[in-house]
Order: structure tokens, then sequence, then C-alpha cells
């Protein structure tokens, strides 16, 4: 008899698999989460209205306390996602990048990748520049919906002499205070290097660390999910809030502001599967129809990092791209592919100018086309990001930072939107790269 203790065991895998990642996710989209943050936000708005300024129902100081405590739960998932992103993020681009030991393939990957990321920002801000300026949203809001101006600092312009250390510092010294500062672009590079460096190492090398980031990707997942929960809750909250604070006449006055919002963003959709349709070489209903519980998790959470298991799972067994490229794009496009957010910044910023009738002109123009692009580049993956990018953006063309107070109220439901286009853009992007379809795709079973 064969002692069974002498017997060469099979290795065992501490790396997370993207299947049990996502299975982890798909729950919510069959319970319907995104039908439950609807409800939550009607609702939501509801109350707010009953309290605040229209209703009436109690005095103003007690409706903005009880708007603070309605919001908890949003501040707690706000808090969680904002918690749990960079360790994710720096888990999920290593392991994307070490799942290919050919470096070639590597480098042409990633300079495929970040092309394709930089044009369709761009692409993505012409289009929201274009439509605010046809549309001009700002003229018709006005009056005692305006918040007092504040005086604004113009921003420093930067200049040819700063340009070296400012590209030099791209790379981070280090790499703790960037992630504790939340400064994705640092984190990303360092995220990349540390991936190509680990690509270099032998297997057995590069082993212990990779099993190490796999846990990490796993823990993110369970406070991910943990987070989940909160979701309708923290909706209802962070709307009766808001609605608390604002009257029914400033949010329907803000109504042609978001109708252009979306609209911008519903051409860039299309713009994606134009290019989809015209380089990947599939139909667009067929990727609609798969892309689809992955769209509706990104529109409940408004956070494109916390859908990112689901991502990579639906580009790799529903639109049959190579585990390699999906797990190499969609980590880091979680965090450079913020054309969503890129064009929700221009129709913001163009929108509180014609508010303040603050004339910015070309070079202000061409000013925010080029910081919107560079401050969503690297910029967190989690939600109400876009409102801290804004307020940056603001102060450096002169318009009173007091038009933030203007559109906060309705942030949440662009918010949506725009993740909801960003995580598209990651699976349109993770296609096109990967090159034209070999044959008609069919659903797998994840």
């Amino acid at each position: 008899m064969t002692d069974s203790r002498q017997m060469p065991r099979p290795p065992i895998s501490r790396r997370p698999s993207i299947a049990r990642l996502s299975a982890r996710l798909t729950g919510f989209v069959r319970g319907k989460l995104w039908a439950q943050v609807l409800v939550a936000m009607v609702l939501g708005t509801g109350t707010g209205l009953m309290l605040g300024p229209t209703g009436n129902l109690v005095s103003g100081e007690a409706a903005l306390l009880i708007g603070n405590w309605l919001a908890l739960p949003g501040y707690v998932f706000l808090s969680l996602v904002q918690m749990i992103v960079i360790p994710l993020v720096i888990a999920s681009i290593i392991l994307g990048m070490t799942s290919s030991d050919d470096m070639q393939s590597l480098r042409s990957l990633g300079l495929r990748t970040g092309l394709f990321f930089l044009l369709s920002t761009l692409a993505a801000v012409t289009i929201g520049l274009a439509t605010v300026l046809l549309i001009r949203p700002g003229q018709y809001l006005g009056g005692s919906s305006l918040p007092e101006a504040t005086p604004v600092t113009q921003g420093t312009q930067p200049s040819l002499m700063d340009l070296p250390h400012q590209l030099a510092g791209i790379i981070p010294t280090n790499p703790l205070q960037a992630s504790v500062e939340q400064n994705m672009l640092q984190v990303v590079v360092f995220a990349i290097l540390a991936g190509v460096a680990l690509a270099t190492l032998s297997r057995d090398q590069r082993r212990p660390l990779l099993d190490l980031l796999g846990a990490v990707q796993e823990l993110s997942m369970v406070v991910v999910r943990w987070a989940m929960y909160l979701v309708p809750f923290a909706v209802f909250g962070l709307m009766a809030q808001l609605t608390t604070r604002m009257g029914v006449d400033a949010l329907l006055g803000l109504g042609v502001y978001v109708l252009t919002v979306i609209l911008a963003l519903l051409l860039m959709l299309v713009l994606y599967l134009v290019l989809y349709r015209l380089l990947r070489g599939a139909p667009v209903f067929t990727f609609l129809r798969h892309a689809r519980d992955v769209m509706l998790l990104a529109f409940s959470t408004s956070s494109s990092a916390a859908v990112m298991p689901l991502t990579i799972q639906t580009a790799e067994t529903r639109l049959g791209v190579r585990p390699e490229v999906a797990r190499f794009v969609v980590p880091l496009g979680t965090t450079i592919n913020m054309a969503g957010t890129a064009l929700y910044q221009v129709v913001a910023t163009v929108f509180l100018a014609q508010v303040f009738q603050v004339d910015i002109g070309l070079s202000g123009l061409m000013l925010v086309v080029v910081l919107a692009v560079g401050a969503s580049i690297g910029s967190p993956g989690t939600p109400g990001i876009g409102i801290i990018i804004l307020a940056m953006l603001l102060g450096s063309v002169g318009i009173p930072a007091a038009g933030i107070a203007l559109i906060i109220g309705v942030d949440r439901i662009l918010d949506m939107c725009r993740t909801t286009l960003n995580v598209t853009g990651d699976l349109v992007a993770s296609c096109i790269i990967d090159g034209r379809a070999s044959a008609p795709e069919t659903e797998k079973a994840p």
C-alpha cells in the first residue's frame, strides 16, 4: 500500500477567482438593486420636499437636523467605498499585468489602452462642450435660485517652466502618502511599475506577493459587498438631505441642465457603440444585452471600482475578450478612463459660467478642456468624485465657488449616469483592444 502522505499534492492557489468575485455582485443585480435605487430616489426626494421649504412640515433648523441624520447611511457608504478603492485598484492592476508573461505583448497592450482612453476622453469633452454651448442651459436659471457668490481667486496658470517638475511628480516618491491623499494618478503609476517589475521575475519569486494581492482583492470585495447593502438607504438619505435644503423651484430650474448632461452622455454612448460595431465587428444589441447587468449595477452604486470584478467577468465570459486583455484594461480603465466624468466637468463648468454670466472666452474654454481631461484621468472610481474635481475647475476660470451648492442637489442622478458611461467605456475598450471578434458572440454561463 502506498503511503498517501508521500504523494505530491497539487498546489493550492490562494488567488481569488474573478468568477467568484463577480458572483458576489450579480446577486445584487438579480435582486433588482437598480429598481430599489430608483424607488429610494423618489421617496427621498418626496421626503425632502415635505421637510424642506416646499412642504414646510417642520422648522428650517429641524429639517436640516433630520436631513443630516437621514443621510448617515449615505456617508457610511461613501466612506466604505473610498476606504477600499486604493487596495482594490492596486491589487487588480498588478494581478492583471502579471497574468501574461509576454513583456512585448504587455508593452503593446499598454500603449493601445492608454491611447484609446486619452482619445475617448477628448471625444467626450468635445461632445459635452458642443452640447452645453448649443443648448445654453444656464439661461433658464437665475433670480432667487442663485446662491450668494463669493470672491474667487484666479487659479495659477501652468507654465512651461514648471512642466518638467510636474511631469516628474507623476512618479510617487512616497506611495503610502499618495494612497493617503488619494492621488490616483500616482497610485496607478506605482501599480503599473510594480506590475512590470513583477512580470520580469520568475513565477516562484512573484508567487508570494501575488497570493497576498489576491487576498487583498478578495478582502476588498467583501467590504464592497457590505457597502452594497447600504445603497438604497444611502440614496434615500442623500436625496432627502439635499432636497430638504433646496426648494422645488430650484430643482425644476435645474431640469434643463440635467437633460443637457444626460443628452451629452447618451451621445458619447452612441459613439462608443459605433466604435464597437466598426472595430470589434459584432452586433451592438448583443453587446448591450451582455453588458446590461454591469451597467445596471454601475448605475445603482455610482462606483466603477465597486463593480470591477463583474466588469472583468462580463468582458471575458460574455463578450469573448481574452482574460489577459480584460484583466489589464478594466482595472486600468477604472482609474484613468473617466470619459463620463470629464464630460460632466465641462458641461457643469460652462453651465455655471452661463448662470453667473462669467465670460471665460476661447482661452478659458481650452483651459477647461485640458484641466477636465487631466483631472479626470487618475481620479478615484468612487461616488461623488465629480464634485471634488469640479471645485478645482471653477477656481481656475474665475467662476464663483458658490455654484457647487447650486448643482449638488442633482449631482446624485448625474453621478449614476456618468458612472454607467465610464463602465461601458471600459467594456468597449476591452473589446476593441482585444481585436475583432473571431466568431459571432454567444452568451456564456458565468
